[in-house]
This record gives structure tokens, sequence and C-alpha cells, in this order.
């Protein structure tokens, strides 16, 4: 029987060292666009559709606003994205794509199709990998969510922050 503590044999280990073999990968890409991986996230979601609040792109991309504001005054010193105040509620702040910005978007299409290339993968195996994670994320959330009717109570579930 393998050894259930092995290393090897974790799940997180496995996710882990799979992150970060996917960013490395994607370093080099991005390193033509002069991003970072987080940066790139958050255009991604500005491509998506331009105009959101911080709020929301947080919850995109499951970042804190400690960890997003920072990232988001590096990218408007870099002129990739403006903040905006919504004139209807002062309080808003809204994030557009500058025109640099947008730019990036047309060389940052190759990305998708250069990353499937490296993976080794057939499409359709990606894209089931794809679906088991976001299931698997959707199912750890639920039950480490203190908020979620399903989630553990918190004397047999604790959560770390790290």
């Amino acid at each position: 029987m393998a050894n259930e503590l092995a290393l090897d044999q974790q799940l997180c280990f496995a996710l882990y060292a799979a992150s970060r073999a996917m960013t490395a990968t994607y370093r080099p890409m991005l390193d033509e666009l002069g991003l970072t991986y987080p940066q790139y996230l958050v255009l991604l979601t500005l491509w998506e559709r331009d105009g959101r609040g911080v709020r929301e792109i947080g919850d995109a991309l499951d970042l804190d606003s400690g960890t997003l504001s920072p990232l988001l005054k590096r990218m408007e010193t870099l002129g990739l994205i403006e903040r905006r105040r919504q004139s209807d509620d002062e309080r808003r702040v809204l994030i557009h794509l500058t025109d640099h910005g947008r730019e990036l978007r047309e060389p940052a299409r190759t990305i998708p199709r250069r990353l499937a290339s490296c993976a080794g993968m057939p499409p359709e195996e990606l894209i089931a990998l794809r679906s088991t994670l976001k299931h698997l994320t959707a199912t750890l959330r639920a039950t480490t969510d203190p908020r979620s009717p399903d989630s553990a109570t918190p004397s047999t579930h604790t959560r770390r922050t790290e």
C-alpha cells in the first residue's frame, strides 16, 4: 500500500506544482507583452467587459482588495488601465482600459493556443481538466465558506490563511 502521507500522493501538491508550472509556461509569453500573470488576468476580465468595479474584478479573480489595489495602481502607472469615478455615484470607481490596454488584446490572442500546445494534451482533455478543476474549486469553497449551508462546522474545519 502506498504511503498516504507521501508527497507524491498529495492532490494539493500536484495542484500546486501544476500551478507553478503553468505560471512558468505563461511567463515568456507575457514577457513579450510586458505583463505579469496577475496583470494578464485583470486584462482578461476587462477585455470581456470594460468598465468594471474593483469589487467585481476582485470577485472574478478571487482576489481581495488588499491584493488587487496595488496591482491596479501598478497597471495604472504602466498606462494599461485608468480609474474613473462613476458619475451617478462618486464613491464607486470603475476600472477602464486605456488605448494601450486595449491594444494588447490582439497580440494576447495567441496565448491560449500557445499554452495548449505546450500542455501536450488534446483540446478535449484540456477542456475536461478545466471543468474538473472548476468543479473541485466550487466544491471546496462550498465546504470552507462559513456562509455556505453545506460548510463544515468551525469545530471540525478550520480555515488557515498563509
